[in-house]
């Protein structure tokens, strides 16, 4: 054991040490070792700043510009006074949440022309790294010998030490230990935390959200997908909760504008928060992603999307409503769809087996990881016939907003029964603001029917017979014993007519004054019930030692792929936590590297009539006086959108694109469908990053909204 564990700090110590080589565009990497890691190969592509500028815990850096936008965005200050700069789709649920029929910003957009203007946004926050520190051999050591079963129960004891030392030493208010390597290495991240966040700035969604679903992850783009917010600080510039007196934040630094545009091969890299990939992901993962979790998860979002749409395009007022969650639901509908394509296309699993039989041949023979992908093997044969039961769990069963309600109020059960009254009372508040926060008027109950019935259907379709939980005989039998479908529909008629679930103003009257009685005996509830446990008590098992296993394997691959490739450079999956990629402006097959306001306009015109098209008259206007100010490129044309082959994720939305001198060029909003499998496996000659060219975003800004304001505080360099 001993000596297994110096191997892997020798290993660890290769990492940071920068003696491991990889292709530069691929990598998420971790800012604190790019001097050592990448900072040569960043300079011979074009980066003119020293390793201090990128990352510095002492003096002002380039992480000091970079913020966690509300946990699922990146965004970039850009001004002296806290102005924040991300996504039209990251800051959409604001937006929108600010949006009514009588002042539609969603629609109509907004620019606040001095601070007293600017909307605060409760519940947002944005975090900024203040130190990054490598704690793998505080952590490691104590992992010896410890069961799998345990490791994760052990690492919560582990955490909470590193976090209140971290605090103690009033290093920042918010500190998160995040794991690499699938365990192999530890990482602490500390940050300052702000939650006093106001929107500043949007345009309408026919700007930010220019081509809709249909356009996205599509190349060619025209997507001005961007919105402003500012981060304000209470005294000595501190963390604060939202109050009047508060003051913008006055950074460490913030990013200058350039006006210089791109050309084919230019430096540019991106630093930001990528959330989740799985790149040392196994053959058999590919498999049970390609053939049944990606379908699944596509076919009952769009059941979800399909009933929303159609209540969304009657009534404004739903639809301003329902936006956001639609967006999201919509945005990785599409997006496992593109996975599972691509996944396919891209011939992932046969590159994977290949990497395998390589490891397979290096193993042999060494006690430690001969085992290793025979075992993985056998975990995920015991796991494949089961493997859709969490995914029709959580997107199906659970995905309706009546179940959504049953399914938070079982954490009131144990409380009532008990007649903990304390407890029951410490509830309410989150109860009630979860209701407060899902939208279900009249139409959306309507909606909510449709798709409770039809994922019933589909689920009595799709999961096996024996596998199904016992609840579905009983639906059958009282309601049509001979016609399960019309079984389901008259199932569900009675639950929307009965149960206080599905009544938006019943079920917030429940959760202020909560009864046991009601909650035993509310259909909706009981439906959730025994469909939770049913899974709970005949899967989840099979799930979690599946979990623990292919966890462990994992671990030992990913160590054992080190050891066999010591000349290879190792990057860890992205996690949330900060990283930088870097690479060049390159374009992709037959199309230019640059889109332009021209493209954008004959599109509008080409898919007259469609929303997701529709042109602002004001844009139409600029663009045939031509209009353009300081922003056209020097063939008279506007660019708009801008592609590089730089590593992103999820998460990295908003991230700033830089250009070798620290100057922000773009704003990274998208990737392309051809390499949607990137997530699993990166292609480098597919993979490309998608960006608003940053002299769209001030054009629109500036000619556009004619918020010369912000132009101002803003420092541009021509």
């Amino acid at each position: 054991m001993i000596k297994n564990f110096k191997m892997m700090l020798a290993l660890v110590a290769l990492l940071v040490s920068g003696i491991l080589k990889v292709s530069a565009d691929e990598g998420m990497w971790i800012p604190m070792l790019l001097k050592n890691y990448n900072y040569e190969d960043m300079k011979a592509k074009g980066l003119k700043l020293t390793p201090e500028q990128l990352y510095d815990i002492n003096n002002s850096s380039l992480k000091d510009a970079i913020v966690w936008f509300n946990g699922g965005c990146t965004g970039e200050i850009i001004s002296s006074s806290g102005l924040i700069l991300t996504n039209h789709h990251c800051g959409y649920d604001a937006i929108a949440g600010k949006s009514t029929p009588e002042d539609n910003i969603l629609d109509n957009g907004f620019w606040a022309k001095n601070n007293a203007e600017e909307k605060p946004i409760e519940g947002m926050w944005i975090s900024i790294v203040q130190s990054i520190e490598d704690v793998t051999d505080k952590v490691l050591p104590q992992l010896a010998g410890v069961e799998e079963k345990a490791r994760q129960g052990k690492l919560r004891e582990i955490y909470k030490t590193l976090i209140d030392e971290a605090k103690a030493a009033g290093k920042g208010n918010d500190v998160q230990v995040r794991e690499m390597f699938k365990g192999n290495a530890y990482y602490l991240f500390i940050f300052k935390k702000y939650d006093d966040i106001r929107l500043v700035g949007t345009p309408p969604q026919s700007i930010g959200k220019f081509g809709g679903d249909t356009d996205n992850w599509m190349w060619p783009r025209h997507t001005g997908d961007f919105s402003m917010f500012r981060v304000y600080a209470g005294k000595n510039n501190e963390p604060s909760a939202y109050a009047a007196e508060n003051k913008p934040l006055s950074p460490k630094h913030f990013l200058p504008v350039s006006l210089k545009g791109v050309k084919e091969g230019d430096y540019a890299m991106i630093m930001g928060f990528p959330g989740r990939t799985n790149r040392y992901e196994f053959s058999n993962g590919v498999q049970v992603a390609t053939d049944m979790v990606d379908p699944a998860i596509v076919a009952l979002r769009a059941i979800r999307l399909n009933a929303w749409k159609e209540q969304m395009n009657k009534d404004v007022d739903v639809r301003l409503k329902m936006s956001s969650e639609y967006a999201m639901v919509a945005n990785y509908w599409k997006y496992f769809q593109g996975q599972a394509e691509q996944l396919k296309k891209n011939r992932v699993f046969e590159k994977k087996q290949s990497e395998e039989k390589a490891f397979a041949k290096w193993a042999a023979g060494k006690d430690e990881y001969k085992n290793v992908l025979p075992e993985v093997e056998k975990a995920f044969n015991d796991y494949k016939p089961y493997s859709l039961q969490r995914t029709y769990l959580n997107e199906g069963l659970l995905a309706s907003n009546v179940a959504k309600f049953a399914a938070v109020a079982m954490s009131l059960e144990k409380a009532l029964e008990a007649g903990n009254i304390d407890q029951v009372s410490a509830m309410k508040e989150n109860l009630l603001a979860f209701v407060d926060e899902t939208p279900y008027m009249p139409a959306m109950v309507e909606a909510d029917k449709r798709v409770f019935d039809s994922i019933l259907v589909l689920y009595y379709t799709n999961i096996p017979k024996d596998q199904q939980a016992p609840f579905m005989n009983e639906i059958i039998s009282k309601y049509n014993k001979d016609n399960p479908r019309e079984a389901f529909k008259a199932y569900t008629n009675d639950m929307f007519s009965t149960s206080i679930f599905a009544d938006g103003e019943m079920v917030k009257a429940f959760f202020g004054n909560p009864r046991l009685g009601t909650l035993k005996n509310d259909m909706a509830y009981t439906f959730v019930k025994n469909f939770r446990d049913h899974y709970i008590n005949t899967f989840k098992p099979i799930v979690d030692v599946f979990t623990e296993r292919t966890n462990e394997l994992g671990r030992k691959y990913i160590k054992g792929l080190m050891e066999m490739n010591p000349k290879r450079k190792f990057y860890p999956d992205a996690n949330s936590s900060i990283r930088l990629t870097y690479g060049s402006a390159v374009s992709y097959l037959k199309y230019p590297l640059i889109t332009n306001l021209d493209e954008a306009i004959e599109k509008g015109n080409k898919y007259k009539g469609n929303p997701e098209f529709d042109v602002p008259q004001k844009l139409i206007d600029l663009h045939k006086a031509k209009d353009y100010g300081q922003y056209a490129m020097k063939n008279g044309k506007l660019p708009l959108c801008f592609l590089t082959n730089n590593d992103i994720t999820g998460g990295n939305s908003g991230s700033p694109v830089i250009d070798g001198d620290g100057n922000l060029i773009g704003t990274a909003f998208d990737g392309n469908w051809e390499a949607m499998s990137g997530d699993i496996a990166f292609e480098p000659k597919l993979q490309r990053t998608i960006s608003v060219d940053i002299r769209y975003t001030l054009f629109i800004i500036d000619k556009f909204a004619g918020a010369t304001n912000l132009i101002n505080e803003m420092k541009i360099v021509k």
